[in-house]
């Protein structure tokens, strides 16, 4: 950290800054009930977290899917996953005091998720983060999916910011590995695997939320790395 100076901050979405990965194993459960699909949720949600709707569907179907195929399937699964979440959402636990002090020190924002335009739309309605991330790339922008690291490099490429200077933020190991291969730092939030699954030579923290980040004057020392 001493050798780069961070201008920027990316964070991943679902259990990331939200606490909604619970839920999206919720919604492919019912999911598979209402569609006659069995699936093996630790498995299929190992495989799949962090990639985008497409190469979910591709998951899911054991084959190469049409886009109508994916379109149809994303849809039913992510209708299913914001009814469940909606009544129960929630932050991940200090993520807007951290947002908001990130910035205030002239930090940039931006969000890379997988999550589609409509997901993105859902989550950011209700968790409403101010000041609002600076960019968004989400995947249904024809991107491949975490472990690749096109999201977090398209992040970083429309925020300014070279993506040596960006900390990326994931709860996921294909979140973390593509943070890595983008040649970025990582914190790894907790909120649905350990610490030791998401472990990297590039990872500086790793926390069950942000209440520990502030408490441990994380921003600080990014100032004094600077």
């Amino acid at each position: 950290m001493q050798a780069r100076k961070v201008e920027a901050l990316i964070f991943d979405m679902d259990g990331t800054m939200v606490d909604s990965m619970p839920w999206h194993a919720k919604a492919w459960i019912e999911y598979g009930l209402r569609h006659g699909v069995e699936i093996d949720i630790p498995k299929f949600m190992r495989q799949t977290t962090g990639r985008t709707a497409f190469e979910c569907a591709c998951e899911l179907m054991g084959r190469e899917v049409s886009e109508a195929e994916s379109a149809e399937i994303t849809h039913h699964k992510e209708s299913i996953y914001r009814e469940l979440f909606g009544a129960q959402f929630r932050e991940v636990p200090g993520f807007g005091a951290f947002n908001r002090a990130a910035v205030a020190r002239g930090l940039k924002v931006a969000v890379g998720t997988a999550g589609d335009r409509h997901n993105i739309a859902f989550t950011m309605s209700h968790l409403r983060p101010d000041p609002a991330p600076l960019a968004i790339v989400g995947g249904d922008e024809g991107l491949p999916g975490k472990p690749q690291p096109a999201i977090f490099l398209e992040a970083a490429r429309r925020i300014g910011v070279a993506p040596s200077r960006c900390i990326v933020f994931e709860d996921a190991p294909f979140g973390i590995e593509a943070a890595r291969r983008g040649g970025m730092l990582a914190v790894a939030v907790c909120t649905t695997h350990s610490a030791s699954e998401l472990a990297g030579p590039h990872v500086i923290a790793a926390v069950r939320d942000y209440n520990e980040l502030a408490n441990s004057n994380f921003l600080e020392t990014l100032d004094a790395a600077a």
